[in-house]
């Protein structure tokens, strides 16, 4: 049986996010850029947490979330794999989630007094930067 590869995700000690939430936002941003491409096998619980060195029970939680959201599913006695697409979220939902990381992204800017022209540039290609990735 083929081994999977690491999932290259970043904890950060010193985030405010538990590490979990860390796991979690890590793995929808390799699925929503197409880092992590569908049906790709993710490492197994114990596997991740001991290349991140943090306790299996984290991983699991993190794990239980992504596939109760749908962005990975599990196979009997295969492992888990990222999901096929669909819409994870009423639309009313992805408006609140928008309206709150704005509210908290404007909160953190406006105190760097930078033109709101220069903040939407840098946000247009941060946003170019994790646009799904073609495949041919």
């Amino acid at each position: 049986m083929a081994r999977t590869q690491a999932l290259m995700l970043e904890i950060a000690t010193g985030d405010a996010r538990p590490i979990s939430r860390q796991i979690v936002d890590g793995v929808r941003m390799k699925v929503a850029t197409g880092e992590l491409a569908l049906g790709k096998q993710l490492p197994s619980v114990r596997g991740l947490a001991q290349q991140l060195g943090i306790n299996p029970n984290t991983v699991a939680k993190a794990y239980a979330e992504l596939t109760a959201e749908g962005w990975l599913e599990s196979r009997q006695g295969l492992g888990l794999f990222v999901a096929p697409p669909r819409q994870r979220l009423s639309r009313a939902e992805r408006d609140k989630r928008l309206d709150e990381a704005v509210s908290r992204f404007v909160h953190d800017v406006v105190a760097l007094d930078l033109p709101a022209d220069e903040v939407l540039a840098r946000l247009d290609l941060e946003l170019q930067a994790c646009a799904p990735k073609k495949t041919a």
